[in-house]
């Protein structure tokens, strides 16, 4: 390669590099602040990211300027994605009187997650904001950086919040209205799901922080604001307020949006000058990992823990208790890598999720080989107790793509994020390279959805069917069954057949492409003739129990993942009040609900 040459790779690639990490080095440096220990009001340019979201001059919502042209705050702060008398104020240090250093810049776009408030009370509670011009950069304003994915946040880990919410229940900001600061420690997911149960569910996309005393949290008019932690030089947003019971309570820590979960959605929503990312590593052992309480899965032991240098497996199924005879209506996690797939909210077809990343199903369940991603959502862990409907969460969809052999097809699905393994989310295997047998007469199954148009009715079941010969019909790119009475809503679900440990999906049901070769024989097209696209698309993928090396039974148990619904109004959080011993603010979560004492974190 010529030196000409080099130096245009070179080029190229830094230019590269540069979009992608373009806030770093400007992310997560306030000039001016220089505080160690929490006061009452936070002195001008702490925290310059902080925003105040303004509907018609009232302040509702808190949020973080991320880069020049967007901020990021709470969906809960919107009714509505209208950015009618919407602005942003930057550079605010009081809510009354003048601010030198303030910038006011209408929005331009509101957009909400997509699966915002879908299958449990505040999941997904994030919002983007683009305002309608570039912003430039001062002393007093500046972008958040943010956290990257799979950052690890302990028990105990410090965390501030910052906001101009109410001082304590029901109690106003006092005049000049002057930005609120608060440092609180974060509580393990674990223990913030057993205190918050009165509350509701608190999710995997959550984060919680609070002293367990009472006294120090975040409140009306708060929601939307950053929580923050400090990783050398650099301020790395954890957290977005979003709700929690009453204000400071004792044993209520506040809970906010993990940030860490939304790195590829932010990243999907802003086509350049994209945030910066900073991976946050907790130091020490979390001692949330063995909290326990009524109604909360046991913490999962060492041995069925897996850790980033440990290579996840495969086919797990620890709920499955399937034997020779069982057909029929199944309870959630007997098979914990069925996804139930729904294009425009209506259900549509089933799949399977294959690494932590990638869903497959039939590419007969697109009316296109280019099918609009936006359209799709996955529901992804039947619930462990057989109650129709429930789900431990759903995500968006941000790509997919069909193959294009002869034949019968298959689709393969991008969740917009990751999700972590557990019990009743597991991924199936893949025989991509073609290497297992399965004896005439080794029992299988095909797992499906019955039919039905919503999430709140989502019955699963099975049907058991036996290998067969293929007879005259090539058994090399095809598999052979004992014919089984497939309907229409099992199209995009697995044939599963169990190979030592582990089971294996050796084909993708496809209603249209099933066929007999005689009256007592079913013929389905082997997943292992997609190897090549497979590996091409998804990468690397979960090795069986029995392949695997290292902790062969790995799979990630991220406690409080269970979801719930919501019926509260949006809204936004405000300030905290000082505890006078502790001469610290209180930031506090709070927004009523009539007749009950939880508060959500909003004041529209």
């Amino acid at each position: 390669m010529t030196l000409k040459k080099w130096i245009c790779l070179l080029t190229v690639a830094s230019l590269l590099w540069a979009e992608s990490h373009a806030q770093l080095g400007v992310c997560g440096i306030p000039l001016l602040n220089t505080r160690i220990v929490g006061g009452e009001d936070a002195p001008a340019g702490s925290w310059p990211w902080q925003v105040s979201l303004q509907k018609d001059g009232r302040h509702i919502c808190g949020g973080s300027l991320i880069n020049k042209e967007w901020v990021m705050s709470a969906a809960h702060c919107f009714s509505s994605v209208s950015t009618s008398g919407w602005q942003v104020s930057l550079g605010r240090q009081n809510l009354q009187g003048a601010n030198p250093n303030e910038v006011s810049i209408n929005v331009a776009s509101i957009i909400l997650h997509p699966q915002y408030n879908m299958g449990s009370r505040f999941n997904n509670d994030i919002s983007l904001l683009r305002l309608s011009s570039p912003v430039q950069f001062t002393n007093y304003i500046r972008p958040v950086c943010l956290a990257a994915s799979d950052s690890v946040f302990n028990y105990g880990t410090g965390s501030w919040v910052t906001g101009w919410g109410a001082v304590r229940e029901g109690v106003s900001l006092p005049s000049p209205g002057t930005l609120q600061e608060v440092q609180v420690p974060v509580v393990g997911n674990r223990q913030c799901y057993c205190l918050n149960v009165k509350v509701g569910t608190v999710t995997d996309n959550m984060i919680c922080a609070g002293v367990l005393a009472g006294g120090k949290d975040s409140c009306q008019g708060d929601s939307g604001g950053p929580m923050v932690n400090k990783k050398g030089s650099v301020w790395v947003q954890s957290g977005i307020v979003s709700f929690g019971e009453g204000c400071a309570r004792p044993n209520l820590p506040g809970v906010y949006t993990r940030v860490s979960r939304y790195q590829s959605w932010i990243v999907s929503q802003i086509s350049s000058d994209k945030p910066g990312f900073v991976q946050f590593t907790s130091s020490g052992l979390d001692a949330d990992s063995s909290y326990t309480c009524p109604g909360l899965p046991p913490p999962v032991t060492p041995a069925t823990t897996t850790t980033s240098t440990i290579a996840p497996v495969c086919g797990r199924a620890p709920l499955n208790s399937r034997a020779v005879g069982d057909s029929g209506v199944v309870p959630g996690g007997t098979w914990p890598w069925m996804v139930r797939l729904h294009k425009n909210g209506l259900y549509a077809c089933g799949g399977t999720l294959i690494t932590r990343t990638f869903v497959l199903t039939s590419a007969q369940c697109f009316s296109s080989s280019n099918p609009n991603a936006s359209e799709w959502t996955a529901f992804l862990g039947r619930s462990l107790v057989n109650v129709s409907g429930e789900f431990e969460i759903s995500l968006g969809i941000v790509n997919i793509t069909v193959s294009q052999l002869a034949g019968s097809n298959i689709g393969l699905l991008h969740l917009i994020e990751p999700v972590s393994y557990k019990d009743n989310i597991q991924p199936v295997c893949m025989d991509v390279a073609a290497s297992r047998t399965f004896p005439i007469g080794s029992q299988c199954w095909v797992a499906g959805w019955e039919k039905s148009t919503a999430a709140v009715s989502s019955v699963l079941r099975d049907l058991e069917t036996q290998v067969a010969s293929c007879g005259n019909v090539s058994d090399s790119e095809n598999f052979c069954t004992v014919t089984i009475n497939l309907q229409q809503e099992d199209q995009g679900g697995p044939l599963l057949c169990k190979s030592g440990s582990s089971w294996f999906q050796v084909a993708v049901v496809t209603i249209s492409g099933t066929k007999s070769v005689r009256a007592d024989v079913q013929v389905f097209a082997k997943a292992s003739r997609f190897g090549s696209f497979l590996r091409a698309t998804v990468g690397d993928i979960p090795s069986p129990a029995e392949d695997a090396t290292g902790n062969s039974t790995a799979a990630t148990m991220n406690s409080a993942a269970a979801t719930r619904n919501s019926t509260a109004a949006p809204g936004n959080v405000t300030a905290a009040t000082s505890n006078a011993e502790s001469f610290s603010i209180s930031l506090l979560l709070s927004f009523a609900v009539p007749m009950k004492s939880v508060f959500l974190l909003s004041g529209l």
